[in-house]
């Protein structure tokens, strides 16, 4: 069962694009970011800023259905000691849009729940799990608030199965040959999901009802919250895991993106 408590998405946003944004200040550019490779400091910053706007375009056209362009005017900064202000530029954009719309109004999303609360707390985990890219590729250490990481979890367990269009390898999460589950489960909180595996798809199983995990991962918020984002490794001392090994492997090499 997932009970905690809501959280205040617009804030988090808020609070995770200033760390980013500090991050970013007097920073070296140029350097690699290991956790994303071919990118640099500045390719990382672009990304995530420019997927803020995005999604901020987003909210204020109310989109209907998917878009035929995903092109915004991202108003890029000329020089590079201007990125902390332009990713602060864009969470203030973000902030006013979030302001302004009606969060749970109906409108196009990519994943399962159709309303404008999605891209608030989509991204939320676009902007803290590449906070923690940043964080990486300056050599410090990353902290993240445990309610924060279990809702982590949850919004990407909860859209996978809606990801394939732009993750194709989240097509081959199937069962082999038989429904198989595997279970998710936070050790530093009431975290605990059961995926179900079938031969035709996958997702969340609602009510667990006892049902057995032919596999298990077992980690803090935190660390799962990067493994399942690929930014820890399963064989991690922090993370435990049980049962069937190729289904692990199976998940973890598809359910990227």
């Amino acid at each position: 069962m997932n009970t905690a408590e809501p959280l205040d998405h617009r804030a988090a946003v808020a609070a995770e694009s200033a760390r980013f944004a500090s991050l970013v200040k007097d920073a070296d550019l140029t350097v690699s970011v290991p956790s994303c490779p071919g990118w640099t400091l500045v390719d990382l910053v672009r990304h995530t800023g420019g997927a803020q706007r995005m999604f901020t375009a987003l909210l204020r056209g109310r989109v209907q259905e998917r878009p035929t362009s995903r092109d915004v005017d991202l108003r890029l900064p000329e020089r590079e000691d201007g990125y902390a202000d332009w990713l602060a530029a864009g969470a203030a954009e973000a902030a006013e849009a979030f302001a302004s719309t009606d969060l749970d109004a109906p409108m196009w999303v990519w994943g399962a729940d159709g309303h404008a609360r999605f891209w608030v707390r989509r991204m939320l985990f676009e902007t803290l799990v590449h906070r923690v890219d940043a964080e990486r590729a300056l050599g410090l250490r990353s902290e993240i608030d445990r309610a924060l990481a279990r809702d982590g979890v949850d919004e990407f367990l909860v859209n996978l199965p809606y990801a394939a269009f732009f993750a194709p390898k989240v097509a081959e999460l199937r069962g082999a040959g038989s429904v198989q589950h595997i279970r998710f489960t936070c050790a530093d909180t009431d975290g605990d999901w059961l995926v179900q595996l079938r031969p035709d798809g996958f997702g969340l199983v609602a009510d667990q009802d006892g049902t057995a995990a032919d596999a298990t991962v077992r980690a803090a918020a935190a660390d799962l919250l990067l493994l399942v984002y690929g930014r820890l490794d399963r064989s991690s001392e922090s993370v435990r895991t049980s049962g069937d090994a190729e289904l692990l492997q199976r998940w973890f090499v598809n359910s990227a993106f």
